[in-house]
C-alpha cells in the first residue's frame, strides 16, 4: 500500500498530537529527575570519599595498635582476648526514599562500647588491648558507613543511567518520529482536500 492509499483522519492527528505533549511533558520530568539525580550523587560522592579515607586511615591504626598489643603481650593473648568478646554488634538495614530511589540506610548499635561492655575481662589485659579494641571499633563504624554511601552511590548511578536513557529515547526517537507522522498526516490531509476540491470541480462542470 503506498502512501496514497493511507487515508488519515483529524481524529489520528488529534491522538498524536497529545501523543506530542505527553511525551515532551514526560522528557521535560525526567531530564529533571535525572539532573536531581546527579546533585544527589555528587554530594555524596564528596562524603564517600571523606569517608573513604576516614576508613583508610581507621584501618591503619586499627592494625598498627594491634600488632603494638601482640608485641607487648604476645600473639596467643591478644587472640584470647579477642575470642573472649561476646557482644556482636546488631546492623539495623532500613531504607529511604530520593527522588524514586530506594536507597539503603544502615545504623550499626553496640559497635563502640564501653571497655567494660567488651566482654574481656579488664584484669589481665592492658591499655595496648583496649586501645586495639577501640580502633578496631571505630573502624567498624567507617565500615558501616562506607557500605551505606557506596550502596546509595551505586543505585542512584544505576538510576540515573536508566533516566538518561529513557530521555533519549524520548529526545531523538519518539518524539521524532511523532513529528514526522504529524507532517506526513497534515501533507496527505491537504493533498486530499485538494483531491476533493478537483473532483467536484470535475463534478460541476460535467453537470
Amino acid at each position: 500500500m503506498g502512501a496514497k492509499d493511507v487515508k488519515p483522519t483529524r481524529s489520528e492527528l488529534q491522538e498524536i498530537a497529545k501523543k506530542i505533549k505527553l511525551s515532551q511533558n514526560g522528557h521535560k520530568l525526567l531530564k529533571m529527575k535525572r539532573d536531581g539525580l546527579i546533585l544527589e550523587f555528587f554530594k555524596i560522592l564528596g562524603e564517600a570519599r571523606n569517608v573513604r579515607s576516614e576508613l583508610d586511615a581507621a584501618y591503619a591504626d586499627a592494625t598498627e595498635k594491634a600488632s603494638l598489643a601482640a608485641a607487648v603481650n604476645g600473639t596467643i593473648s591478644l587472640q584470647s582476648v579477642s575470642f573472649a568478646v561476646d557482644a556482636v554488634p546488631t546492623i539495623e538495614l532500613n531504607s529511604t526514599n530520593i527522588m524514586g530511589v530506594v536507597v539503603p540506610k544502615i545504623k550499626g548499635e553496640d559497635v563502640h562500647k564501653q571497655v567494660y561492655n567488651r566482654g574481656y575481662g579488664v584484669v589481665g589485659t592492658d591499655a595496648y588491648i583496649d586501645e586495639a579494641a577501640e580502633a578496631y571499633e571505630i573502624l567498624v563504624e567507617k565500615i558501616i558507613i562506607a557500605a551505606e554511601l557506596e550502596t546509595t552511590m551505586k543505585r542512584l548511578l544505576d538510576d540515573i543511567e536508566k533516566t538518561k536513557r529513557r530521555v533519549n529515547a524520548l529526545e531523538f526517537k519518539v518524539i521524532p518520529e511523532l513529528g514526522e507522522s504529524v507532517r506526513f498526516i497534515k501533507l496527505r490531509l491537504e493533498e486530499m482536500e485538494r483531491e476533493s476540491i478537483t473532483s467536484l470541480k470535475k463534478i460541476k462542470r460535467k453537470a
